[in-house]
């Protein structure tokens, strides 16, 4: 398997499967350097939206593979990662690349066939309440329940990068809308 990586400064990649067969895809994906910034809290970065959209077309192409994510990896504990919440169904972790001051990840121990929200059935809506319930919990312990964003990036348009349903809780700054 080759791997797409994006990078956000020194130390801070994130790394996406692809088969070989797919890596075609990869050809035209072009990677600008990220822009830091610095808050109060901690830096975070930003990047540009094109390697975003050519990231999410690469990693839609080899969604439902059934092939482990980078977050099931993380769950098994085979990648290290800060841990904000866990309980028997949730994990939530911060994001390696942070687009706020406070980005925390957010996702279900079992995949159970839910890649992406488009993919949700009647038979997953206790999870998705659960994932909704655990992002309160971490606004809460990240000290930002006074404002915080929940996003859900769904399919290659909405340049969703891990197909493994997960929720962003992004704050710690003045929020802006629209978003994007």
């Amino acid at each position: 398997m080759a791997a797409l990586l994006r990078s956000c400064g020194a130390g801070s990649v994130k790394a996406f499967a692809i088969p070989r067969s797919s890596s075609r895809a990869l050809a035209s994906v072009k990677f600008v350097p990220p822009l830091r910034f610095q808050s109060r809290r901690r830096s975070f970065c930003v990047k540009a939206t094109s390697s975003e959209e050519d990231a999410a077309k690469a990693a839609a192409a080899v969604a439902n593979t059934g092939a482990p994510t980078i977050f099931d990896k993380i769950i098994a504990k085979e990648i290290p990662s800060t841990i904000v919440y866990e309980d028997e169904q949730v994990l939530a972790f911060r994001d390696i690349s942070p687009q706020a001051p406070v980005h925390v990840l957010v996702i279900p121990k079992l995949r159970d066939g839910l890649t992406h929200l488009g993919k949700a059935e009647e038979k997953h809506s206790e999870i998705l309440g659960r994932l909704l319930y655990a992002a309160k919990v971490v606004a809460e312990k990240e000290g930002i329940l006074d404002g915080f964003r929940v996003v859900i990036n769904s399919g290659p348009s909405a340049c969703q990068s891990v197909y493994h349903l997960h929720l962003h809780v992004l704050g710690g700054r003045q929020m802006k809308w629209p978003p994007g």
